[in-house]
């Protein structure tokens, strides 16, 4: 069915509905109308990195780490299997008549808020810090859930729209100032990137930006969103955002006239109870009936390209076993594998022989912990392996102990519950093994959203500090006095500096995010040696005295790899190898005005066989504007043997290679104009820890 087709049945249908039963449709639990022949269908579902609560199903690593991939093919796979086992699951809804809600097909992801500042709670369920990435994994992510076929087989929605990443405590009511260079430069860019691929749908974000809300937005959802991007999807409030509108943005005087502000603009389909009211906005003439029959008729399409009323249902087919089955099991694993950073290995110390014979202490929170595998917004899987359960299985010949060392951020002594105070019994493990993994890091209790928790290290969901929490970082240093091996492995989905004492004692660290429920096998699989590590960080980790900007400002000078002031930790783009790779022969082989097409060699110069992510970073300058110090413009995938040299090219988009003017204006930069190739982003940290420059190509 073409859009076109699903449009004209759509109006034909909703023709046939009176004013009252199409309100009804602008609800999330859009009810029945039985003499229409219509079912219920509950919209809000949620599928960034996994069919969630609704039952069983693949927990894939969660957005942050699959943006460490650096792989759009990679994420594009992974999407099309959450929207195949989310057809399983909704053939089986459908079947037992149960359209509650999380039964539905229409997915609430992919979230390409930009990660601005590494204490927002949210930034991991993001796909990073960069326009570009974001863009990029955003439109292969969507393209893998609604499929190439006449009919979705689910839709994706870009959220939340426009200028959102936190503060988690004040989201209801805050204003987010943005200046229009920044809009366009930086918040937006993702979000017209998807649009223009074909997203079915669209979420409003919970602020305000620029004294407007975001789902009643005449400038963003209008002008915008509807008249310069041509989108012709449908637009959703996030969950309660509508009476934000009214009650804590103080926007308008009454629920009636917060429906209409929102309808007004565009806004179709309510996600909470607000438009409730728009039968006393109709009936004071606040909107018109052809307002609401718009609305209900972008609602409908969408629900006929799903093909909700088809005799046949398209993708009913898929059988049941197709659900959490033995090859998306394997992909799930690999998609770990791909987006775990090695950040440190001391004298490459790492990988260990899986067949020693030694003491191994698995200490930390996270040893054992099943919420660090999933992250937020999860599914439920069928099997979970902890870091400690992956290195039972892969050191099967070592002897294992495991003690959980310390609660996550929260140490009491004299505790009559008990598992206050367990620094001790971790330390003990730790001086009794050769070998130490520190299972360090958070879970969605202490960073995620709008938690309502607060504490000395969380508000809200939001990080207080860059570090660790202060009992985590006692046992971390207690640890690495005790034993002499100490491999660190981080599980969160943000940025944490583990501090200099643990960073000179550790001989390896790792970032693992929440990498799903083989999250423990993919991180013993990596310190074994089973493959070689590839994923590149999607954020910055910045030095624990690195000078924050404030978290309430939303200009970019200051804040992230694109804008950074003095230097990073451990910079975007950088990851470590157990091989090397050789840039060589870099080449433009194309410059028109739309697109620049760049070539290299890579040679695995190393012993193991290996995955190159390479990189290629803009910098320009412009007397008009200010300019990014490098921005990320292409990436590539190279799989090589030991000794193997590959060609990959990178097709740029020069959308990526123009600056942003003051009014938000992409113009051709009036100054230099460079292209720098290689595995790494080309600033002097990533060159330092990496111990190569960047191939340099000059366009103008």
């Amino acid at each position: 069915m073409t859009k076109s087709e699903a449009k004209i049945k759509a109006k034909e249908l909703v023709s046939k509905m009176t004013v009252e039963e199409k309100i009804s449709q602008l609800l999330y639990t859009s009810a029945p109308i039985e003499r229409l022949g219509i079912k219920a269908y509950n919209w809000w579902n949620e599928g960034s990195h996994g069919v969630a609560r609704s039952g069983t199903a693949t927990v894939f690593p969660h957005a942050i780490a699959m943006a460490a991939s650096f792989d759009p093919e990679l994420v594009n796979t992974v999407a099309d299997v959450i929207s195949t086992e989310g057809r399983v699951k909704y053939n089986q809804h459908v079947k037992y008549n149960d359209f509650d809600i999380f039964k539905g097909i229409t997915f609430w992801a992919p979230n390409i808020n930009i990660f601005r500042d590494p204490r927002w709670g949210r930034g991991q369920e993001t796909f990073g810090e960069d326009p570009f990435l974001t863009a990029e994994l955003g439109v292969s992510f969507i393209k893998g859930i609604q499929g190439e076929g006449e009919f979705y087989k689910a839709t994706a929605c870009s959220k939340h729209y426009a200028v959102h990443s936190g503060p988690e405590k004040d989201r209801h009511g805050f204003d987010a100032i943005a200046s229009m260079h920044d809009m366009y430069e930086t918040y937006l860019p993702a979000f017209e990137k998807t649009v223009k691929a074909g997203v079915a749908g669209v979420m409003g974000a919970y602020n305000r930006t620029n004294g407007h809300p975001c789902c009643a937005h005449p400038y963003l959802m209008q002008e915008v969103l509807r008249k310069n991007w041509n989108f012709d999807g449908y637009f959703v409030s996030d969950c309660g955002a509508l009476n934000d509108i009214y009650e804590h943005h103080k926007y308008v005087n009454t629920k009636a006239e917060a429906a209409a502000v929102s309808l007004k603009n565009t806004c179709d389909l309510n996600c909470g109870e607000i438009y409730q009211h728009l039968i006393d906005a109709y009936e004071e003439d606040l909107v018109t009936e052809e307002d609401i029959t718009a609305a209900a008729e972008r609602l409908y399409t969408i629900r006929f390209l799903l093909g909700e009323f088809e005799e046949t249902r398209p993708y009913s087919d898929i059988s049941y076993d197709k659900l959490d089955c033995k090859e998306h099991r394997e992909l799930n694993l690999k998609a770990a594998q791909e987006s775990i950073v090695l950040l440190h290995n001391k004298d490459n110390y790492l990988p260990l022989d899986k067949n020693i014979q030694k003491r191994i202490a698995v200490v930390g929170p996270n040893s054992m912990s099943v919420t660090a595998l999933e992250g937020n917004y999860n599914a439920y899987a069928s099997e979970y392996i902890t870091v400690a359960d992956g290195m039972r299985r892969v050191f099967k010949d070592s002897h294992i102990t495991v003690e959980k060392g310390t609660n996550y951020c929260l140490e009491k002594e004299n505790d009559w519950g008990g598992f206050g105070n367990l620094i001790s019994d971790g330390v003990a493990a730790a001086a009794q093994a050769d070998i130490t993994v520190l299972a360090l890091g958070l879970d969605c209790s202490i960073e995620g959203e709008d938690t309502g928790f607060d504490n000395d290290y969380t508000a809200c969901g939001d990080k207080k500090y860059i570090t660790l929490p202060a009992t985590q970082q006692k046992l971390a240093e207690a640890v690495c006095d005790e034993c002499e091996n100490v491999i660190v492995v981080l599980m969160c989905g943000s940025s944490i500096d583990v501090g200099e004492k643990v960073r000179s004692k550790a001989k390896a660290i790792i970032h693992a995010w929440y990498p799903g429920s083989t999250g423990g096998l993919a991180i013993a699989n990596l310190i074994a040696g089973e493959f070689s590590p590839c994923g590149k960080l999607p954020i910055t980790i910045y030095n624990e005295n690195h000078n924050l900007t404030s978290f309430l400002d939303y200009n970019m000078k200051g804040k992230t790899y694109r804008y950074i002031d003095g230097e990073a930790l451990y910079p975007f783009g950088y990851g470590l190898s157990y091989t090397s790779f050789a840039y060589n022969n870099a080449k433009l082989i194309e410059n028109n005005a739309d697109s620049v097409k760049v070539s290299v060699e890579i040679t695995n110069t190393g012993d193991l066989k290996g995955i190159e992510k390479a990189q290629v970073y803009a910098k320009f300058t412009d007397s008009r504007t200010y300019t990014p110090h490098f921005q990320l413009c292409g990436v590539a995938k190279a799989e090589l043997d030991k000794g193997e040299t590959a060609t990959v090219t990178f097709d740029i988009d020069t959308y990526w290679l123009k600056a942003v003017d003051e009014n938000g204006e992409r113009i051709t930069p009036d100054g230099e104009l460079k292209l720098y190739v290689g595995g790494h982003q080309p600033d002097s940290v990533s060159n330092r820890l990496l111990g190569y420059e960047c191939i340099e190509i000059n366009l103008k």
